[in-house]
């Protein structure tokens, strides 16, 4: 292991805001897509990072980040950073601007892993301990309903740290079709993460499509439109956008701290073997020796099946935790191992 290198693992914020977003006839429903790019980037500005690509559809907006990506929908927003990133400094600059647009915030989560790292991290990403309470003084007092957590597992290096907070008592809180799946994949194949390493001083879009390409991450879901993006020397982010849903991966393929992340968005409509499939998709691609799978608001019947899902990649499940959270629900957390590990 190295003493010290790019931090893979991500810090992750997700906030929803309400508020009329319509105009006197029903129509414009853009909420805070209405944002403008020099706002967004003074949020990002605020975080350490910058927009290195963007799309948008009907529905939301994508952009690839320096640091992972950004996702803003009429009424929610996500943003993803890796590396040391400041990623909580983004909540004030969001919440002003929403309440410029006329959006109050209702709820927010924030969930990460381990870093690898820790050390390295700047204020207030020091300790979890420092980030609750950063976030705590940040948002309104009445989002009243709060809880922090670590979710452990039996491997040391991985555990799960979730803040929640909304303004609605759990059982006023709305009924979410959609869940999150979150996976972080550590030690990748050697040969794999050779992949996502520059050739020729190619970087940006072209180079990025080559290794979507190269890799198979075209066939994660051949349904999205990608919008990806290669880095100098090595690293790679990607956005795929298919309907109202986001899926996102980034990659750190250095040897002794190779990381990969993969997120994706669910229905619990959907026949739950669509999303394994899925998952066995993503982390057949980077073939790692560690995976810790995070579901947010999905079904018994969703996370017991990925607990057996990864069994055919010779992955085995080491620890299952789960728990309840105001305006998440139900977080689940389950780590694997390859099969010859104990």
């Amino acid at each position: 292991m190295a003493v010290s290198g790019f931090e893979g693992f991500e810090k992750r914020l997700e906030l929803h805001f309400f508020g009329d977003i319509d105009d006197d006839d029903g129509n414009n429903m853009l909420g805070l897509r209405l944002l403008d790019f020099e706002s967004l980037e003074q949020v990002l500005l605020a975080v350490q990072c910058t927009v290195v690509s963007a799309v948008g559809n009907p529905f939301f907006d994508a952009y690839v980040l320096s640091e992972s990506s950004l996702f803003v929908y009429p009424t929610k927003i996500i943003i993803k950073t890796c590396g040391t990133t400041q990623l909580l400094k983004s909540i004030p600059p969001l919440i002003h601007f929403a309440n410029n647009l006329g959006l109050t915030l209702q709820t927010c989560s924030y969930t990460r892993g381990n870093f690898i790292f820790p050390k390295s991290q700047p204020f207030p990403h020091t300790s979890f301990q420092e980030e609750v309470i950063y976030i705590e003084h940040n948002i309104p007092n009445n989002l009243c309903y709060r809880k922090a957590s670590v979710m452990p597992s039996k491997l040391p290096a991985h555990s799960w740290h979730v803040f929640t907070a909304t303004l609605l008592p759990p059982l006023k809180s709305p009924h979410h079709p959609t869940f999150t799946v979150e996976v972080c994949m550590t030690e990748l194949d050697r040969l794999i993460a050779r992949k996502f390493f520059s050739r020729d001083s190619k970087t940006g879009d072209l180079a990025g499509r080559d290794m979507t390409e190269l890799t198979g991450i075209d066939i994660i879901n051949a349904g999205a439109f990608i919008c990806d993006f290669a880095f100098d020397p090595c690293g790679y982010s990607m956005n795929g956008i298919d309907g109202d849903r986001y899926s996102t991966i980034h990659v750190t393929p250095e040897d002794g701290f190779s990381y990969a992340s993969f997120e994706c968005v669910g229905s619990v409509y959907d026949d739950p073997d669509d999303i394994v499939e899925t998952l066995k998709k993503a982390v057949r691609v980077f073939m790692p020796a560690t995976v810790s799978i995070s579901t947010t608001r999905c079904s018994r019947e969703v996370w017991t099946k990925v607990a057996h899902a990864l069994q055919p990649l010779g992955l085995k499940c080491r620890s299952f935790v789960m728990d309840e959270f105001p305006a998440a629900g139900t977080i689940s957390y389950q780590t694997f191992t390859a099969a010859r590990r104990k």
